[in-house]
Protein backbone atom coordinates (compact mmCIF):
# COMPACT_ATOMS: atom_id res chain seq x y z
CA UNK A 1 0.00 0.00 0.00
CA UNK A 2 2.66 2.34 0.63
CA UNK A 3 5.39 3.40 -2.51
CA UNK A 4 1.82 2.72 -4.91
CA UNK A 5 -0.47 5.11 -2.85
CA UNK A 6 2.35 6.93 -2.80
CA UNK A 7 2.90 7.14 -6.47
CA UNK A 8 -0.60 7.98 -7.33
CA UNK A 9 -0.65 11.46 -4.86
CA UNK A 10 -0.79 14.21 -6.84
CA UNK A 11 2.55 17.08 -5.72
CA UNK A 12 0.22 19.60 -3.56
CA UNK A 13 -0.90 16.37 -1.41
CA UNK A 14 2.44 14.48 -1.09
CA UNK A 15 4.52 17.62 0.00
CA UNK A 16 2.32 17.98 2.65
CA UNK A 17 2.65 14.67 3.53
CA UNK A 18 5.94 14.62 3.43
CA UNK A 19 6.36 17.93 5.81
CA UNK A 20 4.55 15.95 7.94
CA UNK A 21 6.77 13.28 8.24
CA UNK A 22 9.84 15.70 8.45
CA UNK A 23 7.86 17.60 11.91
CA UNK A 24 7.45 14.32 13.30
CA UNK A 25 10.67 13.37 13.19
CA UNK A 26 12.30 16.76 14.30
CA UNK A 27 9.38 16.24 17.35
CA UNK A 28 10.85 13.10 18.21
CA UNK A 29 14.41 14.15 18.38
CA UNK A 30 13.17 17.59 20.07
CA UNK A 31 13.93 19.98 17.63
CA UNK A 32 10.14 20.44 16.86
CA UNK A 33 8.09 23.42 18.34
CA UNK A 34 5.24 21.15 19.66
CA UNK A 35 2.86 24.37 18.88
CA UNK A 36 3.99 24.53 15.39
CA UNK A 37 3.49 21.00 14.84
CA UNK A 38 0.03 21.29 17.18
CA UNK A 39 -1.44 24.08 14.12
CA UNK A 40 -0.11 21.87 11.39
CA UNK A 41 -1.46 18.59 12.18
CA UNK A 42 -4.86 19.94 13.04
CA UNK A 43 -5.03 21.86 9.47
CA UNK A 44 -4.68 18.08 8.31
CA UNK A 45 -7.67 16.83 10.64
CA UNK A 46 -5.27 15.02 13.14
CA UNK A 47 -6.19 15.40 16.45
CA UNK A 48 -4.43 14.46 19.77
CA UNK A 49 -6.08 11.29 21.90
CA UNK A 50 -7.20 12.01 25.51
CA UNK A 51 -4.05 10.86 27.83
CA UNK A 52 -1.82 9.73 24.85
CA UNK A 53 -0.10 12.27 23.49
CA UNK A 54 2.10 9.58 20.84
CA UNK A 55 -1.36 8.78 19.64
CA UNK A 56 -3.93 10.68 17.40
CA UNK A 57 -7.18 10.19 15.87
CA UNK A 58 -7.40 11.13 12.10
CA UNK A 59 -10.70 12.67 10.58
CA UNK A 60 -11.11 11.39 6.37
CA UNK A 61 -13.74 13.70 5.05
CA UNK A 62 -15.71 11.80 2.57
CA UNK A 63 -16.52 14.40 -0.21
CA UNK A 64 -19.75 15.42 0.09
CA UNK A 65 -20.83 11.89 1.63
CA UNK A 66 -19.42 10.04 -1.31
CA UNK A 67 -16.96 6.98 -0.67
CA UNK A 68 -16.13 4.03 -3.27
CA UNK A 69 -15.92 0.30 -2.64
CA UNK A 70 -12.06 1.11 -3.25
CA UNK A 71 -12.33 3.24 -0.70
CA UNK A 72 -14.12 1.34 1.94
CA UNK A 73 -11.34 -1.05 1.37
CA UNK A 74 -8.52 0.97 2.49
CA UNK A 75 -10.71 2.13 4.86
CA UNK A 76 -10.61 -1.47 6.61
CA UNK A 77 -6.61 -1.78 5.72
CA UNK A 78 -5.72 1.01 7.90
CA UNK A 79 -8.20 0.69 10.75
CA UNK A 80 -6.88 -2.86 10.68
CA UNK A 81 -2.97 -1.93 10.53
CA UNK A 82 -2.69 1.10 12.47
CA UNK A 83 -6.01 1.53 14.69
CA UNK A 84 -6.27 0.01 18.39
CA UNK A 85 -9.41 -0.85 18.26
CA UNK A 86 -10.00 -1.75 15.36
CA UNK A 87 -12.80 0.59 14.42
CA UNK A 88 -14.06 3.22 11.50
CA UNK A 89 -16.60 6.05 13.03
CA UNK A 90 -18.67 7.60 11.25
CA UNK A 91 -19.17 10.69 12.21
CA UNK A 92 -22.36 13.22 11.78
CA UNK A 93 -20.69 15.49 9.38
CA UNK A 94 -20.14 12.90 6.66
CA UNK A 95 -16.82 12.13 7.85
CA UNK A 96 -14.85 9.29 8.99
CA UNK A 97 -12.55 8.75 12.14
CA UNK A 98 -9.64 6.13 13.10
CA UNK A 99 -9.09 6.30 16.78
CA UNK A 100 -5.35 5.44 18.67
CA UNK A 101 -3.06 5.92 15.15
CA UNK A 102 0.20 6.35 16.51
CA UNK A 103 1.79 8.93 15.44
CA UNK A 104 4.64 7.22 12.89
CA UNK A 105 1.97 5.72 11.28
CA UNK A 106 -0.07 8.83 10.54
CA UNK A 107 1.30 9.82 7.16
CA UNK A 108 0.68 5.88 5.86
CA UNK A 109 -2.63 6.42 6.81
CA UNK A 110 -2.95 9.59 5.10
CA UNK A 111 -1.27 8.54 1.69
CA UNK A 112 -3.31 5.79 2.02
CA UNK A 113 -7.00 7.77 1.82
CA UNK A 114 -5.41 10.19 -0.27
CA UNK A 115 -5.10 7.42 -2.81
CA UNK A 116 -8.25 6.79 -3.15
CA UNK A 117 -10.14 10.40 -3.48
CA UNK A 118 -10.10 10.71 -0.12
CA UNK A 119 -8.78 13.61 2.43
CA UNK A 120 -7.73 14.66 5.95
CA UNK A 121 -7.40 18.29 4.62
CA UNK A 122 -9.19 21.18 6.93
CA UNK A 123 -11.08 18.49 8.93
CA UNK A 124 -10.46 20.50 11.62
CA UNK A 125 -8.93 23.93 12.74
CA UNK A 126 -10.22 27.53 11.66
CA UNK A 127 -11.17 26.19 8.26
CA UNK A 128 -13.93 25.28 5.80
CA UNK A 129 -14.85 21.65 7.37
CA UNK A 130 -16.61 19.18 5.17
CA UNK A 131 -19.21 20.93 3.41
CA UNK A 132 -22.21 17.91 3.44
CA UNK A 133 -25.01 16.81 1.43
CA UNK A 134 -28.12 15.51 1.71
CA UNK A 135 -27.79 11.79 1.05
CA UNK A 136 -30.71 11.51 -1.18
CA UNK A 137 -29.88 13.83 -3.39
CA UNK A 138 -30.17 12.84 -6.80
CA UNK A 139 -32.46 10.13 -5.64
CA UNK A 140 -35.34 11.71 -4.19
CA UNK A 141 -39.32 12.12 -5.11
CA UNK A 142 -39.03 15.44 -3.12
CA UNK A 143 -35.85 17.52 -4.93
CA UNK A 144 -36.59 20.33 -7.52
CA UNK A 145 -33.42 18.94 -8.78
CA UNK A 146 -30.06 17.14 -7.83
CA UNK A 147 -27.69 19.54 -5.58
CA UNK A 148 -25.16 16.81 -5.43
CA UNK A 149 -22.67 18.19 -8.34
CA UNK A 150 -22.86 21.96 -6.82
CA UNK A 151 -21.67 20.71 -3.34
CA UNK A 152 -19.29 19.13 -5.18
CA UNK A 153 -17.69 21.79 -7.17
CA UNK A 154 -18.04 23.94 -3.82
CA UNK A 155 -15.74 20.99 -2.14
CA UNK A 156 -13.67 21.17 -4.44
CA UNK A 157 -13.07 24.94 -4.85
CA UNK A 158 -12.66 25.65 -1.09
CA UNK A 159 -10.32 23.04 -0.38
CA UNK A 160 -6.77 24.44 0.44
CA UNK A 161 -8.34 28.03 -0.87
CA UNK A 162 -6.14 30.85 0.67
CA UNK A 163 -9.61 32.15 2.32
CA UNK A 164 -9.67 29.47 4.19
CA UNK A 165 -6.71 28.80 5.92
CA UNK A 166 -7.41 30.95 8.89
CA UNK A 167 -10.65 32.06 9.40
CA UNK A 168 -11.91 33.26 12.87
CA UNK A 169 -13.60 30.29 13.62
CA UNK A 170 -14.39 26.84 12.17
CA UNK A 171 -16.77 26.90 8.84
CA UNK A 172 -19.44 24.52 7.89
CA UNK A 173 -21.78 24.45 4.81
CA UNK A 174 -24.54 22.20 4.04
CA UNK A 175 -26.54 21.35 1.05
CA UNK A 176 -29.87 20.28 0.45
CA UNK A 177 -32.55 19.37 -2.23
CA UNK A 178 -35.40 17.69 -0.23
CA UNK A 179 -38.57 19.39 1.64
CA UNK A 180 -37.65 17.18 4.02
CA UNK A 181 -34.13 18.43 5.87
CA UNK A 182 -31.92 15.93 6.08
CA UNK A 183 -28.48 18.25 6.16
CA UNK A 184 -29.81 19.85 9.02
CA UNK A 185 -29.22 23.49 7.00
CA UNK A 186 -30.82 25.66 9.52
CA UNK A 187 -27.34 24.91 12.08
CA UNK A 188 -24.75 25.69 9.70
CA UNK A 189 -22.78 28.62 8.87
CA UNK A 190 -24.07 28.59 5.36
CA UNK A 191 -27.24 25.96 4.63
CA UNK A 192 -28.11 25.83 0.86
CA UNK A 193 -31.38 24.17 -0.38
CA UNK A 194 -32.48 23.91 -3.88
CA UNK A 195 -34.96 26.22 -5.60
CA UNK A 196 -36.76 26.84 -8.91
CA UNK A 197 -37.86 30.38 -10.30
CA UNK A 198 -39.69 30.72 -13.43
CA UNK A 199 -37.72 27.43 -14.58
CA UNK A 200 -34.75 28.67 -13.62
CA UNK A 201 -32.63 26.79 -11.11
CA UNK A 202 -31.13 28.79 -7.82
CA UNK A 203 -31.04 28.28 -4.53
CA UNK A 204 -32.62 29.71 -0.98
CA UNK A 205 -29.42 30.58 1.23
CA UNK A 206 -29.10 30.58 4.83
CA UNK A 207 -26.41 31.78 7.20
CA UNK A 208 -25.68 32.64 10.67
CA UNK A 209 -26.95 28.97 12.38
CA UNK A 210 -24.74 26.61 14.75
CA UNK A 211 -24.98 24.42 17.84
CA UNK A 212 -22.37 24.34 20.70
CA UNK A 213 -22.86 26.25 23.98
CA UNK A 214 -24.96 28.92 22.45
CA UNK A 215 -26.98 27.57 19.63
CA UNK A 216 -28.57 29.97 16.84
CA UNK A 217 -31.02 28.98 13.84
CA UNK A 218 -29.79 30.30 10.48
CA UNK A 219 -31.40 33.17 9.24
CA UNK A 220 -32.61 33.39 5.54
CA UNK A 221 -30.17 35.92 3.00
CA UNK A 222 -31.65 35.41 -0.35
CA UNK A 223 -35.08 33.50 -1.17
CA UNK A 224 -33.55 32.83 -4.54
CA UNK A 225 -30.14 32.94 -5.58
CA UNK A 226 -28.80 32.40 -9.23
CA UNK A 227 -26.93 28.99 -9.72
CA UNK A 228 -24.81 31.05 -11.08
CA UNK A 229 -24.16 33.16 -8.37
CA UNK A 230 -23.83 30.48 -5.88
CA UNK A 231 -20.15 30.24 -5.53
CA UNK A 232 -19.30 34.42 -5.88
CA UNK A 233 -22.13 34.29 -3.29
CA UNK A 234 -20.62 31.59 -0.92
CA UNK A 235 -17.06 33.50 -1.37
CA UNK A 236 -18.78 36.94 -0.22
CA UNK A 237 -20.36 35.44 3.26
CA UNK A 238 -17.00 33.71 3.84
CA UNK A 239 -14.32 36.83 2.80
CA UNK A 240 -16.71 39.00 5.10
CA UNK A 241 -16.38 36.67 8.19
CA UNK A 242 -12.46 36.52 7.56
CA UNK A 243 -12.55 39.99 7.59
CA UNK A 244 -14.97 40.65 10.23
CA UNK A 245 -15.24 37.47 12.42
CA UNK A 246 -13.96 37.84 16.26
CA UNK A 247 -10.79 36.54 16.07
CA UNK A 248 -10.03 37.64 20.28
CA UNK A 249 -12.64 35.90 22.10
CA UNK A 250 -12.93 32.54 20.68
CA UNK A 251 -16.27 31.84 22.18
CA UNK A 252 -17.61 34.64 20.29
CA UNK A 253 -16.03 34.00 17.12
CA UNK A 254 -18.55 32.07 14.83
CA UNK A 255 -20.53 33.52 11.63
CA UNK A 256 -23.54 33.28 13.63
CA UNK A 257 -22.32 36.14 16.25
CA UNK A 258 -21.24 38.61 13.50
CA UNK A 259 -24.94 38.00 11.72
CA UNK A 260 -26.56 38.59 15.13
CA UNK A 261 -23.99 41.66 15.63
CA UNK A 262 -24.91 43.28 12.42
CA UNK A 263 -28.49 42.13 12.09
CA UNK A 264 -30.04 39.98 8.66
CA UNK A 265 -30.68 42.79 6.56
CA UNK A 266 -27.15 44.77 7.45
CA UNK A 267 -25.31 41.48 6.64
CA UNK A 268 -27.56 40.67 4.14
CA UNK A 269 -26.28 44.11 2.28
CA UNK A 270 -22.60 43.63 3.01
CA UNK A 271 -22.94 40.58 1.19
CA UNK A 272 -24.32 42.06 -1.49
CA UNK A 273 -21.74 44.48 -2.03
CA UNK A 274 -19.39 42.27 -1.15
CA UNK A 275 -20.31 39.73 -4.45
CA UNK A 276 -20.04 42.52 -6.44
CA UNK A 277 -17.05 43.40 -5.53
CA UNK A 278 -15.89 39.68 -6.03
CA UNK A 279 -17.34 39.06 -9.21
CA UNK A 280 -15.29 42.47 -10.63
CA UNK A 281 -11.76 42.41 -8.73
CA UNK A 282 -8.96 40.44 -9.24
CA UNK A 283 -9.82 38.67 -6.04
CA UNK A 284 -13.03 37.03 -8.29
CA UNK A 285 -10.08 35.85 -11.09
CA UNK A 286 -10.84 32.18 -10.06
CA UNK A 287 -14.24 32.57 -10.22
CA UNK A 288 -14.27 33.53 -13.65
CA UNK A 289 -14.26 30.25 -15.53
CA UNK A 290 -16.56 29.03 -13.24
CA UNK A 291 -20.12 27.97 -14.89
CA UNK A 292 -22.89 26.27 -12.96
CA UNK A 293 -22.01 22.13 -12.74
CA UNK A 294 -23.88 19.63 -15.42
CA UNK A 295 -26.28 17.07 -14.14
CA UNK A 296 -24.04 13.80 -13.29
CA UNK A 297 -24.23 10.99 -15.52
CA UNK A 298 -26.47 8.30 -13.84
CA UNK A 299 -24.19 5.66 -12.08
CA UNK A 300 -23.38 2.25 -13.43
CA UNK A 301 -26.45 0.41 -12.23
CA UNK A 302 -26.18 -3.27 -11.11
CA UNK A 303 -27.81 -6.41 -12.28
CA UNK A 304 -27.64 -8.52 -9.72
CA UNK A 305 -29.55 -11.90 -9.64
CA UNK A 306 -33.29 -11.22 -9.24
CA UNK A 307 -34.40 -12.08 -5.59
CA UNK A 308 -37.05 -9.71 -4.19
CA UNK A 309 -37.72 -11.24 -0.94
CA UNK A 310 -36.24 -13.33 1.54
CA UNK A 311 -37.23 -15.99 4.25
CA UNK A 312 -34.01 -15.23 6.26
CA UNK A 313 -35.28 -13.56 9.38
CA UNK A 314 -35.90 -9.65 9.79
CA UNK A 315 -36.63 -9.33 6.51
CA UNK A 316 -39.88 -7.74 6.68
CA UNK A 317 -38.80 -5.97 9.90
CA UNK A 318 -35.63 -4.32 7.65
CA UNK A 319 -38.00 -3.83 5.12
CA UNK A 320 -40.27 -1.52 6.69
CA UNK A 321 -37.45 0.81 8.31
CA UNK A 322 -34.61 0.76 6.23
CA UNK A 323 -35.71 0.97 2.67
CA UNK A 324 -36.14 4.34 0.57
CA UNK A 325 -38.37 4.24 -3.00
CA UNK A 326 -36.30 6.48 -5.71
CA UNK A 327 -37.67 8.69 -7.89
CA UNK A 328 -35.63 6.32 -10.38
CA UNK A 329 -38.51 3.98 -10.75
CA UNK A 330 -37.47 0.23 -9.83
CA UNK A 331 -34.60 1.21 -7.51
CA UNK A 332 -33.88 1.96 -3.84
CA UNK A 333 -31.53 3.38 -1.13
CA UNK A 334 -30.90 0.84 1.71
CA UNK A 335 -29.96 2.40 4.97
CA UNK A 336 -27.43 0.28 6.45
CA UNK A 337 -27.57 1.33 9.86
CA UNK A 338 -24.61 1.41 12.26
CA UNK A 339 -24.90 0.94 15.59
CA UNK A 340 -22.60 3.49 17.67
CA UNK A 341 -21.92 4.29 14.24
CA UNK A 342 -18.92 2.02 14.74
CA UNK A 343 -17.60 -0.70 11.64
CA UNK A 344 -15.33 -3.26 11.22
CA UNK A 345 -12.90 -4.28 8.61
CA UNK A 346 -14.32 -7.10 7.83
CA UNK A 347 -17.82 -5.23 7.52
CA UNK A 348 -16.17 -2.65 5.31
CA UNK A 349 -14.83 -4.97 2.83
CA UNK A 350 -18.20 -7.02 2.82
CA UNK A 351 -19.91 -3.87 2.26
CA UNK A 352 -17.56 -3.58 -0.03
CA UNK A 353 -18.57 -6.51 -2.07
CA UNK A 354 -22.34 -6.05 -1.28
CA UNK A 355 -21.93 -2.51 -3.20
CA UNK A 356 -20.76 -4.05 -5.87
CA UNK A 357 -22.79 -6.56 -6.61
CA UNK A 358 -25.92 -4.79 -5.61
CA UNK A 359 -26.32 -0.82 -5.56
CA UNK A 360 -24.71 1.89 -8.08
CA UNK A 361 -23.26 3.97 -5.34
CA UNK A 362 -22.24 4.45 -1.38
CA UNK A 363 -22.87 7.26 0.40
CA UNK A 364 -22.76 8.33 4.22
CA UNK A 365 -25.46 10.24 6.07
CA UNK A 366 -25.05 12.73 8.74
CA UNK A 367 -26.81 9.87 11.40
CA UNK A 368 -24.21 8.10 11.32
CA UNK A 369 -24.80 5.13 8.60
CA UNK A 370 -23.92 3.93 5.21
CA UNK A 371 -26.34 3.82 2.38
CA UNK A 372 -26.54 1.74 -0.88
CA UNK A 373 -28.33 3.47 -3.58
CA UNK A 374 -29.69 2.26 -6.75
CA UNK A 375 -30.44 -0.93 -5.31
CA UNK A 376 -32.81 -3.00 -7.87
CA UNK A 377 -36.11 -3.53 -6.26
CA UNK A 378 -36.18 -7.27 -7.56
CA UNK A 379 -32.73 -7.81 -5.59
CA UNK A 380 -33.59 -6.39 -2.18
CA UNK A 381 -33.86 -10.20 -0.59
CA UNK A 382 -31.00 -10.81 -1.85
CA UNK A 383 -29.10 -7.77 -0.78
CA UNK A 384 -30.75 -8.62 2.27
CA UNK A 385 -29.33 -11.54 3.01
CA UNK A 386 -26.21 -10.60 2.01
CA UNK A 387 -26.02 -7.79 4.68
CA UNK A 388 -27.10 -10.22 7.25
CA UNK A 389 -24.44 -12.79 6.81
CA UNK A 390 -22.12 -9.66 6.78
CA UNK A 391 -23.63 -8.90 10.39
CA UNK A 392 -24.89 -5.96 8.65
CA UNK A 393 -28.70 -5.90 8.53
CA UNK A 394 -29.86 -3.92 11.64
CA UNK A 395 -33.52 -2.91 10.86
CA UNK A 396 -34.68 0.67 12.59
CA UNK A 397 -32.42 2.76 10.58
CA UNK A 398 -32.94 6.64 11.55
CA UNK A 399 -35.79 5.18 14.25
CA UNK A 400 -35.43 5.76 18.13
CA UNK A 401 -33.26 2.63 18.09
CA UNK A 402 -30.72 4.65 15.79
CA UNK A 403 -28.94 7.04 18.47
CA UNK A 404 -26.22 9.45 17.65
CA UNK A 405 -23.41 9.72 19.56
CA UNK A 406 -19.94 11.64 19.53
CA UNK A 407 -16.46 9.59 20.86
CA UNK A 408 -16.82 11.04 24.17
CA UNK A 409 -14.42 10.61 26.71
CA UNK A 410 -12.99 7.26 25.01
CA UNK A 411 -10.72 9.72 23.03
CA UNK A 412 -11.84 13.41 23.07
CA UNK A 413 -9.90 15.81 25.34
CA UNK A 414 -13.12 18.37 25.98
CA UNK A 415 -15.88 14.81 26.71
CA UNK A 416 -16.77 14.98 30.08
CA UNK A 417 -18.68 11.45 29.89
CA UNK A 418 -18.21 8.39 28.18
CA UNK A 419 -21.13 8.70 25.44
CA UNK A 420 -20.54 5.86 24.28
CA UNK A 421 -21.23 4.16 27.02
CA UNK A 422 -24.60 5.78 27.42
CA UNK A 423 -25.93 5.08 23.42
CA UNK A 424 -24.78 1.09 23.92
CA UNK A 425 -26.78 0.88 27.33
CA UNK A 426 -29.96 2.87 25.65
CA UNK A 427 -29.52 0.75 22.44
CA UNK A 428 -29.82 -2.65 24.70
CA UNK A 429 -32.61 -1.43 27.03
CA UNK A 430 -34.60 0.28 23.82
CA UNK A 431 -34.24 -2.77 21.78
CA UNK A 432 -35.85 -5.36 24.85
CA UNK A 433 -39.08 -2.90 25.01
CA UNK A 434 -41.66 -3.47 22.86
CA UNK A 435 -42.63 0.09 22.63
CA UNK A 436 -39.89 1.13 20.42
CA UNK A 437 -40.90 -0.42 17.69
CA UNK A 438 -44.27 1.68 18.32
CA UNK A 439 -45.09 3.58 14.66
CA UNK A 440 -45.79 6.58 17.11
CA UNK A 441 -42.92 6.08 18.80
CA UNK A 442 -40.26 4.40 16.03
CA UNK A 443 -39.58 8.15 14.29
CA UNK A 444 -38.12 10.04 17.60
CA UNK A 445 -34.43 10.81 17.70
CA UNK A 446 -32.04 10.16 20.93
CA UNK A 447 -28.55 12.15 20.40
CA UNK A 448 -25.49 12.53 22.78
CA UNK A 449 -22.97 14.31 23.35
CA UNK A 450 -20.12 13.62 26.19
CA UNK A 451 -19.93 17.62 26.38
CA UNK A 452 -21.99 20.51 26.26
CA UNK A 453 -20.13 20.97 22.45
CA UNK A 454 -22.81 19.33 20.27
CA UNK A 455 -20.44 17.13 18.75
CA UNK A 456 -23.87 14.60 18.86
CA UNK A 457 -26.08 17.09 17.91
CA UNK A 458 -28.11 16.58 21.76
CA UNK A 459 -29.59 20.65 20.71
CA UNK A 460 -31.69 19.44 17.61
CA UNK A 461 -32.96 15.54 19.17
CA UNK A 462 -36.24 15.00 20.92
CA UNK A 463 -34.45 13.70 22.85
CA UNK A 464 -30.96 14.95 23.68
CA UNK A 465 -28.21 14.88 26.22
CA UNK A 466 -24.87 16.64 26.53
CA UNK A 467 -22.35 14.96 29.71
CA UNK A 468 -21.79 16.77 32.79
CA UNK A 469 -20.99 16.28 36.58
CA UNK A 470 -22.12 16.47 39.76
CA UNK A 471 -20.23 16.79 43.11
CA UNK A 472 -21.74 14.52 45.98
CA UNK A 473 -19.79 15.41 49.00
CA UNK A 474 -16.31 14.40 48.16
CA UNK A 475 -17.03 12.28 45.04
CA UNK A 476 -17.62 13.35 41.49
CA UNK A 477 -20.45 11.64 39.72
CA UNK A 478 -21.47 11.73 35.93
CA UNK A 479 -24.51 13.06 34.69
CA UNK A 480 -26.12 13.95 31.65
CA UNK A 481 -28.11 16.99 31.14
CA UNK A 482 -31.89 15.87 29.33
CA UNK A 483 -32.57 18.36 26.58
CA UNK A 484 -36.71 17.71 24.64
CA UNK A 485 -37.93 18.86 21.59
CA UNK A 486 -35.31 19.66 19.51
CA UNK A 487 -35.76 19.68 15.64
CA UNK A 488 -35.41 21.40 12.22
CA UNK A 489 -36.60 22.05 8.78
CA UNK A 490 -36.13 24.55 6.51
CA UNK A 491 -35.44 27.73 7.73
CA UNK A 492 -35.96 27.09 11.52
CA UNK A 493 -33.87 24.89 14.45
CA UNK A 494 -36.08 24.52 17.63
CA UNK A 495 -33.42 23.73 20.49
CA UNK A 496 -34.06 21.40 22.90
CA UNK A 497 -35.14 22.40 26.02
CA UNK A 498 -33.46 21.59 29.56
CA UNK A 499 -35.87 19.39 31.84
CA UNK A 500 -33.15 18.29 34.35
CA UNK A 501 -29.49 16.44 35.47
CA UNK A 502 -29.01 12.74 35.58
CA UNK A 503 -27.16 10.04 36.97
CA UNK A 504 -25.77 8.81 33.69
CA UNK A 505 -26.58 5.20 34.89
CA UNK A 506 -30.24 6.07 35.45
CA UNK A 507 -30.19 7.78 31.67
CA UNK A 508 -31.73 4.82 30.43
CA UNK A 509 -34.91 4.75 33.30
CA UNK A 510 -35.52 7.93 32.53
CA UNK A 511 -35.57 7.54 28.96
CA UNK A 512 -38.18 4.65 29.43
CA UNK A 513 -40.47 6.86 31.51
CA UNK A 514 -40.64 9.51 29.25
CA UNK A 515 -41.80 7.32 26.58
CA UNK A 516 -44.32 5.73 28.28
CA UNK A 517 -45.59 8.87 29.48
CA UNK A 518 -46.16 9.88 25.48
CA UNK A 519 -47.26 6.22 24.67
CA UNK A 520 -49.88 6.50 26.89
CA UNK A 521 -51.21 10.54 26.58
CA UNK A 522 -50.75 11.30 23.15
CA UNK A 523 -54.20 12.07 21.03
CA UNK A 524 -54.94 9.96 17.64
CA UNK A 525 -51.63 10.78 15.01
CA UNK A 526 -49.70 13.03 17.42
CA UNK A 527 -46.45 13.92 17.23
CA UNK A 528 -43.99 13.78 20.11
CA UNK A 529 -43.30 17.63 18.99
CA UNK A 530 -46.72 18.12 18.73
CA UNK A 531 -47.30 16.46 22.15
CA UNK A 532 -44.54 18.57 23.66
CA UNK A 533 -46.29 21.97 22.46
CA UNK A 534 -49.45 20.89 23.97
CA UNK A 535 -48.02 19.43 27.42
CA UNK A 536 -45.15 21.79 27.52
CA UNK A 537 -41.67 20.41 28.19
CA UNK A 538 -41.13 21.45 31.81
CA UNK A 539 -44.36 18.72 32.72
CA UNK A 540 -41.86 16.43 32.38
CA UNK A 541 -40.03 17.30 35.43
CA UNK A 542 -42.02 15.73 38.26
CA UNK A 543 -42.18 12.33 36.36
CA UNK A 544 -38.20 12.87 36.81
CA UNK A 545 -37.93 14.16 39.52
CA UNK A 546 -36.48 10.62 42.12
CA UNK A 547 -33.71 9.95 39.40
CA UNK A 548 -32.16 12.98 40.36
CA UNK A 549 -31.54 12.05 44.12
CA UNK A 550 -28.51 10.70 44.69
CA UNK A 551 -27.46 8.47 47.73
CA UNK A 552 -24.25 8.17 49.68
CA UNK A 553 -21.54 6.65 47.38
CA UNK A 554 -21.78 3.32 50.51
CA UNK A 555 -25.13 2.65 49.64
CA UNK A 556 -25.10 3.23 45.82
CA UNK A 557 -21.60 2.86 44.11
CA UNK A 558 -22.16 2.00 41.02
CA UNK A 559 -23.96 5.54 40.46
CA UNK A 560 -20.20 7.23 41.17
CA UNK A 561 -19.45 5.50 37.81
CA UNK A 562 -19.59 6.34 34.06
CA UNK A 563 -21.75 4.11 31.71
CA UNK A 564 -18.29 2.63 29.17
CA UNK A 565 -15.84 2.90 32.31
CA UNK A 566 -17.04 0.41 34.52
CA UNK A 567 -14.96 -0.64 37.21
CA UNK A 568 -13.00 3.21 36.86
CA UNK A 569 -13.50 5.83 39.63
CA UNK A 570 -14.94 8.82 37.82
CA UNK A 571 -13.26 12.26 37.55
CA UNK A 572 -13.66 15.04 35.02
CA UNK A 573 -10.84 15.22 32.89
CA UNK A 574 -11.06 17.89 30.33
CA UNK A 575 -7.88 18.66 28.37
CA UNK A 576 -6.92 20.65 25.82
CA UNK A 577 -9.72 21.10 23.24
CA UNK A 578 -9.01 20.41 19.73
CA UNK A 579 -12.49 20.10 18.41
CA UNK A 580 -13.03 23.73 18.40
CA UNK A 581 -9.82 25.07 17.41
Amino acid sequence: MGEEAKAKLPEVVEAEIQRLEAMIARLEAGEEDPEDFWVYRLKNGIYGIRGRPEHHMIRIKLPVGKVTPEALRVLADVAERYTENRLVHVTTRQAVQLHHVHRRDVPKVLRAVNAVGLTTREACGHSIRAITCCPFAGVSPEEPFDVTPYAEQTYRYFLRHPVGQNLPRKFKIAFEGCATDHARTPIHDIGVVAALEGGRRGFRIYVGGGLGAAPMSAELLEAFTPEEDLLPTLLAIIRLFDRYGNRKVLTQARLKFLVKKWGIAAFREAVREERRLVKLTASGEDLKAWAPPQDPPPPSLPSPPARPFSFAPGFDRFRRTNLVRQKQAGFYTVVVRLPLGDITPEGLRALADIAETYAGEVRSAISQNLLLRHVPENALGGLYEALLEAGLAYPEAHSLLDITRCPGADTCNLAITHSRGLAEALGNRLENLPLAQDPGLRPLSLKISGCPNSCGQHHIADIGFYGASRKVGEREVPHYVLLLGGRTREGEARFGQVVGRLPARRVPEAVERILRRFQAERQDGESFAGYLDRVGVASFKPLLEDLQEIPPYEEAPELYQDLGAEGEVFSVQQGRGECAV
